[in-house]
Parts: structure tokens; C-alpha cells; sequence
């Protein structure tokens, strides 16, 4: 299992990073990008705190740990700026809380993360065929998420960017150690948003060239 979203109790999960990358080895996971919630106020703390502890942890530990940083309800016009900044000061995986359904996102959001250069719009909702055709351009990666709530536009995702070609991974979103789910699991739920074997294989080896990408930086 590759998760590239979650949450530790630098933001709103449960776990301190360590807590959460251990439960991760317990679960079969390869690797785990620790994703925390970040506006003006916060991404410096989050991004030098996480890595902190990815470089204390990593020798240690038998999976790839990825400090990232999940950008939330920021103004679109501020996006690109926090982009930036977090890849400035060591996030090597850069999320942005898309426009899902359930919370009032500020329409624009999806856009303004995939004109920024993102790596991963989460749970974008009912995404725009304007922003689908955008996100086919740059080779951004959507997600299909696990997470109740955020999980009810998976289908309109999975349709709209299979159809155009566009790279999607699976994550859990994890704030608990509830939320980690297995590998088998994960294939479940891409089959369970309308995805085919061919889909689901093209979105899991998605993961792994994301994480590839991430280490590399």
C-alpha cells in the first residue's frame, strides 16, 4: 500500500508522525507521505517539523516516509506563493485540499493547485471538464480517496479522468489508525469509483512513480 495523505497531530490526525509511519509498517504499506493541514499560519512549523522527523525516523524503518504538506482553504490567488514555499523549505510532496462536497471549499481551488504545480489534487469533487483538461496538460495526479464523505464524487472523478487519460492515485486521508487501510483494500475502492483492471493498475503504478518523484527531490 502507497499513501501519499495523511495526517499526523501536526494538523488534525490522532498520531504523532512516528506513531503513524509505525502503524503504516504494521498495516503492509511501502510507503506513506505524512500530509498535514497548512495555510500562512502554519507551513513552516508543519514542513520543518515533519521533516525533522522523516530524517530522524527513515534509516529505521522499513518504508518510504515523504514529509508533505496538504495546502487547505487557502485563497486561490495565495496558492501558487504556498506552492513554492513549502517546496522551498523541504516538501517534496505538495497536496492541495481539493473541492470536495462535503466542506466549503472555495470554487477556483482545484484550478489555482494545478496551475501551481502541485503534485496531487485531493478529493477535487465534481471537477470542471475545464480543470480536467488542464489537469491532462500539466500530468497532475487526482485522487480517489477512502475517506467517508470525501469518497461520494470518487465516481465522477474516476470516469471523467480515466477517460481522458489522467493520472489518479488512491489514498486514505487518515487522521486515525483506523483510517490506514490495506492493500487489497485500495484496489477495492478504485474498482468500487467505476475504474477497470487496466485503470486500477495504471493508478497503482501511478503511486509508485509519485513516490519515486518525491524521493528524488
Amino acid at each position: 500500500m502507497i499513501d501519499l495523505h495523511t495526517h499526523s497531530l501536526f494538523s488534525d490526525g490522532e498520531l504523532i508522525p512516528a506513531e503513524l509511519v509505525r502503524r503504516a509498517v504494521t498495516r503492509g504499506y511501502t510507503a506513506i507521505a505524512i500530509t498535514d493541514h497548512a495555510d500562512h499560519s502554519n507551513l513552516e512549523f508543519i514542513v520543518l517539523n515533519v521533516l525533522k522527523t522523516v530524517k530522524a525516523i527513515a534509516p529505521y524503518v522499513p518504508i518510504a516516509v515523504i514529509p508533505g504538506v496538504e495546502i487547505t482553504h487557502v485563497p486561490p490567488p495565495l496558492i501558487a506563493d504556498l506552492v513554492r514555499e513549502a517546496r522551498s523549505i523541504g516538501a517534496t510532496f505538495v497536496v492541495i485540499h481539493g473541492e470536495t462536497i462535503v466542506e466549503p471549499v472555495q470554487e477556483g481551488t482545484n484550478r489555482a493547485g494545478i496551475e501551481a504545480g502541485a503534485d496531487l489534487i485531493a478529493h477535487p469533487g465534481l471537477i470542471t471538464d475545464e480543470d480536467l483538461r488542464l489537469a491532462k496538460e500539466t500530468g497532475i495526479t487526482l485522487e480517489i480517496t477512502a475517506r467517508k464523505g470525501h469518497c461520494l464524487s470518487n465516481g465522477h472523478v474516476a470516469k471523467k479522468a480515466a477517460a481522458l487519460g489522467i493520472p489518479l492515485t488512491v489514498n486514505t486521508d487518515a487522521h486515525s489508525p483506523s483510517d490506514l487501510i490495506s492493500h487489497d483494500f485500495a484496489v477495492e475502492v478504485l474498482r468500487s469509483a467505476g475504474l477497470d483492471e487496466d485503470d486500477v493498475s495504471r493508478a497503482l503504478s501511478n503511486a509508485q512513480r509519485l513516490v519515486e518523484t518525491a524521493l528524488r527531490r
